[in-house]
C-alpha cells in the first residue's frame, strides 16, 4: 500500500476516486501543527529564532492514523498544495512521521484530475526547503507583531484590539482614504453642452484659442458670458477624424483578479469566492465523477499550459468560427512561474453542462472563469472612433461616436462600450447650433473602497499575496476596525486611534512601501537569496526596542464615560467602558473595585409593571426574552413575554393516544405528550405518520450523516427518506 497525504478532506476523496486499491489517500486537514496559541512559541537563541511547533488538540486523532498508515506503507507521497504554505503544511507532516523531509517523494499539480495525478506519481520531488523557510519567516514575523504590539494596542487603547505585519497596512489605507473624505472641500466648475442640427450632441473643447480644462469654467456667470456670445455664432464642421481602437482580450484570472471580478460582477465577498473557488477545485460531481473543475485558485500568475491553450482554441473555432480564435500569451510581475493562472479543467464540462451538477452559487463562479479563460484565447476587439469638430470664430465643440468593427472576444463576453452613431456629415459644410446649456458641477472626493478596489489597491503596492487578501479583509471586519456600508468599507473610530497611535510610535508596520519591501524579502528567501533567520533579526531587535519604549511613553488612550450614577459598592462613579466582548458599565475605582454591569440597550415594551407603575423593558435571559421592570433593583418584578401555545401535532402519541406538543428546554426543542406526567412519551426528533416496520412504532424524519432518513422513535432502525 502507498499512502499520498493532503491537506483537505474534499481533495483526498476526489484523488481517491482516480486511484486503485494500491493507494491510500487522507487528509492532514490543513496544518498538523503550528506555534501555540496560548504562549509566543518562539525560542530565540543569539541570532537564531527556534519555532516551538505544537500539535494541536483537534490533529491528535488524525496524527495516530497517519502515523499508524505510514508504518505499513511502502512509500509515502506528500501531495499538499503547490504554494509556500502546502510546502509548510507537507515539512509539518514529514516531522510529525519522523521523516526526514528532504527525502520523502513530493507531488505537485496544479489541476485534481486523473490524468494531473497520475502525471504527479510520475514525476515526484523532493520539498523545497527554502519555500519552507520563507512560510517559516512570514509565520514567524506576523507572530512576533501581533504577539508584542496586540498587547500594547489593548492595554493602551481598550481590549480585543490587533495589530499585524499585513492588516495594519490595510487598515491604514483604509483610514488615509476617510481621512481625505472628510478634509474634502467641494469646487464649482461649470461645463458647456451644445446640440448641432437637431441630432448631434456636443462638448464645447475650445474658447478663444484655449483648451478648456475640468476647472477653467468656475462660475455661472463666466459660463453665461460664454453661451451669450457663442449662439450667435456660426458654424461648420471644420473637421471629421475617423480611428481605429483595439480593445485587447483579458487574460485570465489570477487569485486577486477573480476576487474583483466576482465582487463586483456578482456580489461576492472575497471570502466567500475562496471557498467556492476550493470546492471547485477540490472536485464536484460531473458526468465523468467527482473531479476538481477549476485549476488551484491561489496564484498570482498568468500562465497558461501549452495543452489547455490548444484545447481553448478549438472550442472557441467550432463555437465562433476560425476569425475569433487567437493564441495569447501573457506574464504577470513577480509571479510564481510554475503556477498556471486559474482556469477550467475541463472545456467539456461548459457552464450548460455544469448547470445540472453545481449549486447556483458555484455556477455562477465557475461561469465566471470559465468565460474569462476562453475569452482570453480569443481575439481582440475593433472600434472606430469618430470625432466631429464643430467651429465658430470663438469656439470649438467636438462630438464623438464609436462603433463596433469586429467584436472579437465581446462575442463571448458582454460588451461594456455602447454604439453611438453619429450622423453622416462633410468637412466644410455648415452646421446649426440648435441648443446651447451650461451644466454646474461639483468635484467629489476620493470614492471609498470596495472589497474589490482595496484588494486591487493592496496588490499594486505589494502589500500581501494571493493567499492573504481574502483572510485579512475578513479579519479586520472581525476586529471591528472596519464595516461594510453598501459594499463600501468604512472604518470605525477605534480604527483612527489605533492608526494614529502606530503611525506615531510604530510607523513601518503601516508603512506600505515597508510592508510590500518585507514581502520581497520572503520572495528572496523563497529563492534561496537570503537567510530566513537573519531577516527575522534584521526586523527584530528595533521592533522590540520600539515596543519597550512605548510601553513606558504612550499615554492611556482608554476613554471612559460617565453614566450618572454611583457604585452600590464603594460609592464612587460609575463609567462606560469597552472591552473584548462589547461595552460594560465598570465602577471608575478599579483595580480596587471591580464591580460591574451588563450594558443593555433597553427596549421598552407597552406594558407597565403591576407593582410599581415603571414601564416594562424588554430583556434576554437563558431561555429567551422576557419582561422587566424597568426600576430594577428597586422593583425586581418580572414576567413571560408573549408566551406562545404550544404547537399540537396531528399525529397521535403511541402510547396513549393524547396530544403531542413541541416543548423546549435548556437541552433545545423536544416533543412529548401534553399528558405529561401521566404518560412520559418523548422524542428528540418531530414523530410523523409512518409506522417502523420492525417494531410499528412512530418514525421520525431527520438527517443523518448529510442524507434524509426516516428513523424509529424506539429501536432506532432507519430507513432511506424516499
Amino acid at each position: 500500500m502507498n499512502l499520498i497525504i493532503v491537506e483537505s478532506p474534499a481533495k483526498a476523496r476526489t484523488i481517491k476516486n482516480f486511484l486503485g486499491k494500491e493507494y491510500e489517500v487522507i487528509a492532514s486537514k490543513g496544518h498538523i501543527r503550528d506555534l501555540p496559541k496560548n504562549s509566543f512559541g518562539i525560542k530565540i537563541e543569539g541570532d537564531n529564532f527556534i519555532p516551538l511547533y505544537r500539535v494541536s488538540k483537534e490533529h491528535l486523532d488524525i496524527t495516530k492514523k497517519l502515523k499508524e498508515l505510514a508504518q505499513k506503507a511502502k512509500k509515502i507521497y506528500i501531495a499538499t498544495d503547490e504554494d509556500r504554505e502546502g510546502e509548510a503544511i507537507g515539512f509539518h507532516i514529514a516531522h510529525t512521521l519522523g521523516k526526514n523531509p528532504t527525502e520523502l517523494p513530493r507531488i505537485v499539480f496544479h489541476e485534481i484530475t486523473k490524468s494531473a495525478i497520475e502525471r504527479a506519481l510520475k514525476n515526484p520531488r523532493t520539498i523545497d526547503m527554502n519555500r519552507v523557510n520563507a512560510q517559516q519567516a512570514r509565520r514567524l514575523l506576523d507572530r512576533i507583531v501581533g504577539y508584542k504590539l496586540s498587547p500594547l494596542l489593548a492595554s493602551k487603547i481598550q481590549r480585543g484590539l490587533s495589530a499585524g505585519r499585513v492588516q495594519s497596512a490595510a487598515l491604514k489605507l483604509v483610514v488615509d482614504r476617510e481621512r481625505e473624505i472628510q478634509a474634502f472641500k467641494p469646487q464649482e466648475y461649470w461645463t458647456i453642452e451644445g446640440v448641432f442640427n437637431n441630432e448631434v450632441e456636443a462638448s464645447l473643447s475650445e474658447f478663444e484659442g484655449k483648451k478648456l480644462q475640468k476647472m477653467d469654467i468656475k462660475s455661472k456667470s463666466q459660463a453665461e458670458e460664454i453661451v451669450n456670445k457663442v449662439k450667435e455664432e456660426p458654424f461648420i464642421v471644420s473637421k471629421i477624424e475617423k480611428k481605429r481602437r483595439i480593445v485587447k482580450s483579458p487574460p485570465p484570472f489570477m487569485t486577486s483578479t477573480l476576487q474583483q471580478s466576482a465582487s463586483t460582477k456578482l456580489g461576492f465577498p472575497p471570502k466567500k469566492t475562496m471557498m467556492i473557488a476550493q470546492k471547485l477545485y477540490e472536485g464536484v460531481q460531473t458526468p465523468n465523477g467527482v473531479s476538481g473543475v477549476i485549476t488551484y485558485m491561489r496564484t498570482d500568475s498568468l500562465n497558461i499550459a501549452k495543452e489547455a491553450q490548444e484545447e481553448a482554441l478549438k472550442v472557441i473555432k467550432d463555437r465562433f468560427g476560425e476569425k475569433y480564435a487567437s493564441l495569447k500569451t501573457y506574464k504577470a510581475k513577480k509571479a510564481q512561474e510554475a503556477h498556471e493562472a486559474i482556469r477550467p479543467t475541463m472545456l467539456d464540462f461548459t457552464p450548460e453542462v455544469a448547470k445540472e451538477y453545481l449549486n447556483q452559487e458555484e455556477l455562477k463562479l465557475y461561469r465566471l472563469i470559465y468565460n474569462r479563460f476562453l475569452a482570453s484565447q480569443m481575439a481582440d476587439a475593433e472600434f472606430e472612433i469618430q470625432t466631429i469638430h464643430f467651429k465658430s470664430p470663438s469656439s470649438l465643440f467636438k462630438a464623438s461616436g464609436r462603433k463596433m468593427v469586429f467584436d472579437g472576444f465581446y462575442k463571448l463576453l458582454e460588451s461594456e462600450d455602447k454604439e453611438k452613431l453619429l450622423p453622416p456629415l462633410k468637412e466644410g459644410e455648415k452646421a446649426i447650433l440648435t441648443k446651447i446649456t451650461a451644466n454646474q458641477h461639483f468635484t467629489e472626493p476620493p470614492p471609498r473602497f470596495t472589497e474589490a478596489s482595496l484588494i486591487k489597491t493592496l496588490e499594486s503596492l505589494g502589500i500581501g499575496r494571493p493567499s492573504t487578501y481574502a483572510p485579512t479583509i475578513a479579519l479586520l471586519q472581525t476586529r471591528n476596525y472596519i464595516e461594510l456600508d453598501k459594499r463600501n468599507v468604512k472604518p470605525t473610530p477605534v480604527a483612527f486611534t489605533v492608526i494614529e497611535m502606530l503611525e506615531k510610535h510604530f510607523p513601518d508596520i503601516v508603512d506600505s512601501s515597508f510592508t510590500a519591501r518585507m514581502e520581497e524579502q520572503l520572495d528572496e528567501i523563497a529563492e534561496a537569496k537570503k537567510d530566513w533567520q537573519k531577516v527575522l533579526k534584521e526586523f527584530y531587535d528595533p521592533f522590540i526596542e520600539l515596543i519597550e519604549k512605548g510601553r513606558k511613553e504612550i499615554k492611556s488612550l482608554k476613554v471612559a464615560v460617565p453614566v450618572g450614577r454611583s457604585c452600590p459598592e464603594c460609592g464612587s462613579e460609575l463609567v462606560k467602558r469597552k472591552g473584548k466582548f462589547g461595552e460594560f458599565i465598570a465602577c471608575s475605582g478599579f483595580p480596587k473595585c471591580k464591580y460591574t454591569e451588563q450594558l443593555e440597550k433597553e427596549v421598552f415594551s407597552e406594558e407597565v409593571c403591576e407593582k410599581c407603575g415603571s414601564p416594562m423593558v424588554i430583556k434576554r435571559g437563558p431561555k429567551g426574552e422576557f419582561l422587566a421592570c424597568s426600576g430594577y433593583p428597586n422593583c425586581k418584578n418580572t414576567k413571560p413575554l408573549n408566551k406562545k401555545e404550544p404547537k399540537i401535532l396531528e399525529v397521535p402519541c403511541p402510547e396513549c393516544g393524547g396530544e403531542i406538543v413541541e416543548r423546549f428546554s435548556k437541552r433545545g426543542r423536544f416533543f412529548g405528550c401534553k399528558n405529561y406526567p401521566k404518560c412520559t412519551f418523548i422524542s428528540k426528533f418531530e414523530p410523523i405518520e409512518r409506522r417502523c416496520k420492525e417494531c410499528g412504532y412512530l418514525m421520525a424524519k431527520r438527517t443523518f450523516r448529510g442524507k434524509e432518513v426516516f428513523e424509529c422513535i424506539k429501536c432506532k432502525k432507519r430507513e432511506e427518506a424516499q
